[in-house]
């Protein structure tokens, strides 16, 4: 049996373990930059007993995740203290994803074109007077692209705010709702749903500065040990491997 408590800053999410076993979940001490511990599975089913005899859970303050239903579904029924807060880099992600959707509707052929195709995956202020230029020639042509292109970067803007005070939020959070609106009488309308959808734990981004980029840095590097060893067919074998390497000062409880 485990008895080390639950940290109070949790990181979760998923990683492939193997064909035959499936997906695993990590969850990752954020404040203290460890792996806390691997689980098999990713579904509430593979979860439950797990979390369940889990020592500690009522005293985790956030858990940091991506927009993961069943991990929301997981996180407010065992952690039932803790707020859920969006891992930036998935929403900034989900944002990208439904506006060239969008685009592969309106322009298919502008959309195979890879010079445009990197123009409208950057930041609008990190593009040359060049850049900007040709890109807006092209959007004067579309202007239902040319609208949403525009209200992506307000939203972008609003996504990477980070560590804002609690009157800082409330004046942003306004704007936010705006552009969420303005999205949902646009083609892009099913990104105005998710967002609404999960507009907490996004609006949480700007008071914290968790996010899941460490527990992706410790994929990494789960999966360069999984690559040595060439696959793990024991998955306590495997766990053991990853919290001797990213986890707990040598004292590993067996499963």
């Amino acid at each position: 049996m485990r008895d080390r408590p639950c940290p109070q800053v949790l990181g979760i999410d998923e990683h492939f373990f193997s064909r035959q076993r499936g997906y695993a979940t990590t969850l990752v001490d954020l404040k203290n930059h460890k792996v806390f511990d691997v689980v098999l599975g990713r579904t509430e089913a593979s979860l439950g007993e797990y979390l369940r005899a889990l020592p500690g859970r009522e005293q985790v303050k956030i858990v940091v995740m991506d927009l993961s239903e069943t991990y929301r579904r997981i996180v407010r029924r065992y952690f039932p203290n803790a707020q859920i807060v969006a891992d930036r880099f998935h929403v900034v992600r989900l944002v990208n994803h439904h506006v060239l959707k969008v685009w592969q509707q309106q322009d298919p052929e502008g959309r195979k074109n890879r010079g445009l195709l990197s123009l409208m995956r950057r930041h609008q202020w990190n593009l040359s007077t060049a850049q900007q230029q040709r890109l807006q020639a092209y959007l004067d042509q579309h202007p239902v692209l040319k609208v949403l292109y525009h209200a992506k970067h307000q939203l972008m803007r609003l996504l990477l705010l980070k560590t804002l005070k609690v009157a800082h939020v409330r004046r942003y959070l306004p704007q936010l709702r705006r552009l969420i609106d303005q999205f949902a009488d646009s083609p892009a309308a099913s990104l105005a749903r998710t967002l609404t959808s999960w507009l907490e734990p996004i609006v949480r981004m700007w008071r914290y500065r968790y996010s899941n980029g460490m527990t992706e840095g410790f994929h990494t590097k789960m999966e360069m040990m999984s690559r040595r060893a060439f696959g793990f067919r024991n998955f306590n074998n495997y766990r053991l491997r990853v919290l001797a390497h990213c986890g707990w000062d040598g004292v590993i409880n067996r499963v």
